[in-house]
Parts: C-alpha cells; structure tokens; sequence
C-alpha cells in the first residue's frame, strides 16, 4: 500500500553499494567514485541471492558508478527493472571528498571538532549536511514509489542511507546518526518496523 500523502511504498528493501577500493584506503568518496573490489562484487551477488523471492521488480540506484554497478548486479540477478534516482547520491562531501581524515586534519584542522559539535547541520566544505541530504532522502522515496511497481529495491550509501531509513522509521536527528549500514547487509522497513535478511 502507498500512502497517498507522498506515495511512499509501505514495504522497502534497502543496501548500501558494495565494498569500493577507497573504502579500503578509508577515503571519503561522497559524490566521487572509486570501483568495487573482488569482494564488494561477491558481496553484491551475495544481497541478491538474499533478495530473490521477495517478488521485487524494480531497482532504484543512485547515480554514482559504485552504487550502478551493484544494481545491475542484483538486477540481473532478480530480473528486475533499474531506475536511476539522483536523490540517492551519496551526501556531498564538497572539499574534503577523496582525502582520508589524516588528511583532512592536516587541510582543514578545524573540521572534525566543528562536524562533532553539530554532526547533524555541520555541511561538509562545498558540500551539504546531514540535514540537507534528508531533504534529498525524502525527494527520493517520493521518486522510488512512483516509479516501482510493488516492493523497491533502493541501492545507495551509507550516510544517505542513514537518512532513508531514519524517513521511513520517522527517527529525529539523533536516532538517524546512530544508525549503521555495513557493507552487505539487507534492511526490509515494513510499515516503519525495520529487519535484516
């Protein structure tokens, strides 16, 4: 069933992308990219054996190419259609996208102090906040449930995915920076209540 207020499908699979090779290097990739590794493929083909007989046929995916190339993946895998859904990007890490936070503190020493002041409205320089991607996180639910036909498959990131999950659980800002998305997990949100496969 789909709310009529912002057709958001009641029944949503969510994963984050694959692992990536800056995610072995503990770069921060935002809205640039860096390709799957060996196991962020295994880990793809893993979710979508999880997800096969859950009847979905539609794959939202952020745009970026980590995200894509696990869709496709698991869109393969279930015979599901694939829609790109920009709202999906991870949050934009502006400046500091690419660097490692050794980095970052040797670039922008102020930064790590300001962002655990306000984690959730501190924006990354040239980027967006926590706050801000929420907005994008909301568009995209929008988007993902008229475009899917039944139950949807969202594939995007960690930090955006904090901010689905906390729409769809109707979590405050707080509730939200508290959540984890690793690598090959599989979240079901039914009706609010959330489970792993």
């Amino acid at each position: 069933m789909i709310p009529q207020d912002r057709h958001v499908p009641e029944r949503v699979f969510l994963v984050r992308h694959g692992q990536t090779a800056w995610n072995l290097e503990h770069r921060l990739q935002g809205q640039l990219d860096s390709p799957l590794t060996a196991d962020g493929i295994a880990q793809a083909r893993s979710m979508a054996d999880r997800l096969a007989g859950y009847g979905i046929s539609t794959v939202c995916s952020s745009p970026l190419g980590r995200a894509l190339r696990t869709s496709v993946i698991i869109a393969e895998r279930l015979g599901a259609d694939l829609i790109e859904v920009p709202e999906l990007a991870e949050v934009h890490h502006g400046e500091l996208a690419g660097m490692t936070w050794a980095e970052i503190d040797e670039a922008f020493p102020t930064a790590r102090e300001e962002r655990a002041a306000n984690r959730y409205g501190w924006a990354f320089p040239g980027g967006e906040s926590y706050a801000q991607a929420r907005v994008r996180a909301r568009k995209a639910l929008t988007s993902c449930g008229w475009a899917a036909t039944g139950t949807p498959l969202l594939v995007s990131h960690e930090m955006i995915g904090r901010m689905l999950r906390a729409e769809l659980r109707g979590l405050d800002a707080m509730g939200a920076l508290g959540l984890r998305h690793p690598h090959s997990v599989v979240f079901r949100i039914d009706g609010g209540v959330e489970s792993v496969l």
